[in-house]
């Protein structure tokens, strides 16, 4: 979703999308992750796109039924969803990011997370090394990182997703920083 699709999720001015897929890729009742907070997906049906009202049109923060419709011709090909959204609260990941104070609990559970990923067979300990790369490279572009550390931008990029998952890290508007929380656990600040 576009960042001004967004903004109207959050304001409740925007409370359905319409998507061609092959099958669903929504689940009703499943919460996405956006840059704005939680999305809530409601009801996910299929429809026919003749049947896309005006109203609907407005409340998926299109000016007319016909100007959607031809959004749908040119994203996409498969048949119409028509799915329910709405603003969930923020990310929860972000309060976890700016908690900079550690406990002894919580270095411990990092701890233990951490190693568990550190386990792979193949790579070795890697958990460590990312955050001190991107402690000390914040803002430069994924591809970049991932062309340094020899990476496909791809299993980089998951392995940065893994480590936010925990709070340790955030994305930029370009590349990614570590997070008070990621800088306290790397200081070893408990």
């Amino acid at each position: 979703m576009s960042s001004q699709v967004l903004r109207g999720v959050v304001a409740g001015e925007i409370t359905l999308a319409f998507r061609r897929w092959a099958s669903p890729q929504a689940r009703s009742g499943s919460r996405m992750r956006t840059a704005v907070g939680v999305v809530a997906i409601g009801e996910v049906r299929e429809v026919d796109p003749d049947g896309i009202t005006e109203e609907d049109a407005r409340l998926a923060g299109f000016r007319s039924a016909a100007g959607l419709r031809s959004s749908l011709d040119k994203h996409g090909t498969g048949r119409v969803f028509r799915i329910e959204i709405g603003y969930a609260g923020p990310d929860p990941r972000a309060e976890l990011r700016e908690q900079a104070e550690l406990t002894a609990r919580d270095r411990a559970e990092l701890d233990r997370r951490l190693a568990r990923m550190d386990t792979s067979p193949v790579r070795g300990p890697w958990t460590r090394q990312l955050l001190e790369l991107l402690r000390d490279h914040p803002g430069v572009r994924a591809a970049e990182l991932a062309q340094a550390q020899r990476r496909p931008v791809a299993r980089f990029k998951s392995d940065v997703w893994k480590l936010k998952e925990l709070g340790l890290t955030e994305s930029l508007p370009v590349g990614y920083r570590l997070s008070a929380r990621g800088q306290a656990y790397l200081d070893g600040r408990d």
